[in-house]
């Protein structure tokens, strides 16, 4: 996943979860970390961008990645970092979620047991 898939990814969960009153503080806070890093990075046309995710999804979805892209939204750290954490939030719905990027030997679950030789 790119960037800027990453942003609009996280943008689109966000909003779709935030549509309901059950969402953690955490979770708000989040959301709004990372619509406020958008604004920064779109001064002037991210707000109606963001609120047109609403009115029309389709469009929405397509003019947010043309704007990201042209921006160099995939290079600006603090925005994907942001976008990484609400996401995380997102999925950590379940029991459990791992994220084995890089990694030898792991194991996920309970009363496990694993003996590794590299």
């Amino acid at each position: 996943m790119s960037g800027v898939e990453l942003v609009v990814a996280a943008l689109a969960a966000g909003a779709s979860a935030g549509l309901t009153d059950t969402v953690s503080s955490a979770f708000q806070d989040a959301y709004g970390a990372l619509r406020a890093a958008v604004l920064r990075r779109l001064p002037g046309r991210g707000a109606e961008l963001l609120d047109a995710q609403q009115v029309e999804p389709d469009v929405w979805e397509a003019r947010l990645r043309e704007e990201l892209t042209a921006s160099g939204a995939d290079q600006d750290l603090a925005l994907l970092a942001a976008a990484e954490t609400l996401l995380a939030l997102t999925r950590s719905g379940g029991k459990y979620w791992v994220d084995a990027r890089g990694a030898k030997g792991v194991q996920t679950g309970e009363h496990n047991s694993q003996i590794n030789h590299f």
